[in-house]
């Protein structure tokens, strides 16, 4: 294996390994159902990377370089391709730093509408 072939390896690897550490948070928060979905059902380029949380279509990303602009692009089209009306989101991390979420404010304010005392 060349130098740029073991490092395709080693980024797989450790998105995958990101993947399966959200799909765990999100289990020990209350989702049993949280899986990593290439572990279930294949790739299919419209599915979460994380299935099991209703409404969400989750984006994991655990790279050093981030490209948070990209990422919520990809989670909007997938999100769209799938066709089910989820609510597209990132989750990413650098090494040693923690998972961040990135939505649009406009599904954010929706998403808190529950949250609210004086209603």
């Amino acid at each position: 294996m060349d130098d740029k072939s073991k490092t395709g390896h080693k980024s797989r690897e450790k998105g995958k390994r990101g993947e399966r550490e959200v799909a765990k948070i999100f289990r020990d928060a209350g989702y049993p159902e949280a899986r990593r979905t290439a572990q279930y059902c294949g790739k299919t380029g419209d599915a979460s990377d994380v299935t099991g949380i209703p409404g969400i279509h989750l984006e994991i990303k655990y790279v050093e370089r981030e490209q948070v602009r990209a990422w919520y692009a990809q989670a909007v089209r997938d999100a769209e391709a799938a066709g089910k009306g989820d609510t597209p989101v990132v989750v990413h991390r650098k090494t040693h730093s923690p998972w961040l979420v990135t939505l649009s404010l406009e599904d954010f304010i929706r998403l808190l509408g529950g949250c609210r005392d004086d209603k």
